[in-house]
């Protein structure tokens, strides 16, 4: 595992945070060790702790978990690209290079599929602070025991009985380390079900059940994706009062070109169903959704804005989100969500700059250049 500090854009890493760490890579024999002396060497500054990292050493990732725990430290699961490596792989010679260097690098940083697993949950559980992003992955499984066995020919049952000694001594482990960073036994209790050629990934109900995170809204900000088709995203896991479990929101936004969008909100598909969907904000009259288009467990609501009223109802602080379902008694009753816009501006800027010109700019700027005098060339 390597350990680097990162400076980003401003708000990057949240609201105020421009900088923060990556620990990237697989945690093994002596991992624990470097950790301290990097954090030795932080100690003046107070940076969030990014991890990306299939797992390793279950010993070295609670050794680990025991050093962030005795700080104030925040911990979340996010990946970073590093800009000085330019066009070279993120894990090749030339860029692992530069992230070893101890120099502080330059870099972006994205939580969208970045994962935690194995024995890295561990070590994210320690924080005081332990935060995961709704796109992001904690996964679990049980450990697998390495032993050796000296001699001629090997009966199975030692063999047997030293891999069960092995998951004791473990499971003894974990349970007093759970026990002091404060998580529920039950993490332990999951973990012992999966078989180590197995993976499960964590759902949002337990990772707050299991105390990893507890917050009952997790959003992203706003970010701009380009893959065959550019949009903006932005992503909630919210359980509201009275719901026994989270619900994924999600939010969308392309364009036509860079005067015609399309903002979509896709919800799973409530057991009552909806009446409606709106948007709002600051006490304005609600704008509402069209829809919805039903697939199998989810339903997507779409309005198309052009882009003055798109700013005008959604480039504020924070928006609600009233979905409005249809009460046993038949009355309506609404329920509203607060969300934050952190990350628009950058997001809608880059989304317009791909979009293809609007025919009011196309004439405009053809009128510009039809406009302009011709050279003289002199013969």
């Amino acid at each position: 595992m390597i350990f680097y500090v990162v400076k980003g854009a401003p708000d990057s890493c949240g609201r105020g945070c421009d900088s923060w760490i990556e620990a990237e890579g697989k945690i093994e024999s002596g991992t624990a060790g470097r950790l301290k002396v990097f954090l030795d060497r932080q100690r003046d500054r107070s940076l969030p702790i990014y991890f990306a990292s299939p797992g390793g050493n279950l010993d070295q990732a609670v050794a680990m978990g025991g050093m962030l725990h005795a700080k104030p430290t925040i911990a979340r699961v996010g990946r970073t690209l590093v800009r000085e490596c330019g066009f070279e792989a993120q894990d090749g010679d030339v860029c692992v290079k530069f992230k070893q260097s101890g120099r502080e690098l330059h870099g972006d940083l994205f939580t969208r599929g970045a994962a935690c697993a194995s024995a890295c949950p561990y070590v994210f559980a320690g924080a005081a602070v332990h935060e995961i992003a709704p796109d992001a992955v904690l996964a679990i499984h049980s450990p697998k025991i390495f032993f050796t066995l000296r001699g001629g020919p090997v009966d199975p049952a030692v063999v047997a009985a030293a891999d069960e000694r092995g998951h004791q001594r473990a499971d003894r482990m974990v349970a007093a380390y759970l026990a002091k960073v404060g998580i529920d036994a039950g993490l332990l209790g999951l973990t012992k079900t999966i078989k180590f050629e197995d993976i499960h990934i964590l759902t949002r109900d337990e990772i707050a059940r299991f105390g990893l995170d507890r917050r009952g809204l997790v959003e992203t900000p706003w970010k701009f994706e380009s893959d065959k088709l550019s949009f903006m995203h932005k992503i909630a896991v919210v359980q509201q009062p009275g719901e026994k479990s989270f619900r994924l929101l999600q939010w969308r936004v392309a364009c036509f070109d860079t005067d015609r969008f399309v903002l979509d909100f896709q919800r799973p598909i409530a057991a009552a169903g909806l009446a409606s969907v709106a948007i709002a904000h600051s006490g304005a009259s609600p704008v509402y959704f069209n829809g919805p288009a039903k697939g199998p467990s989810v339903e997507q609501w779409s309005m198309r804005l052009i882009r003055s009223r798109l700013d005008a109802l959604v480039d504020h602080p924070e928006i609600e989100i009233i979905e409005t379902s249809v009460a046993a008694d038949g009355h309506l009753a609404p329920q509203t969500t607060k969300l934050s816009n952190e990350g628009w501006a950058a997001a809608i800027e880059t989304l317009v700059a791909s979009c293809p010109l609007s025919k009011e700019a196309l004439t405009i700027q053809m009128s510009s250049q039809a406009s302009k005098p011709s050279e003289a060339v002199a013969k």
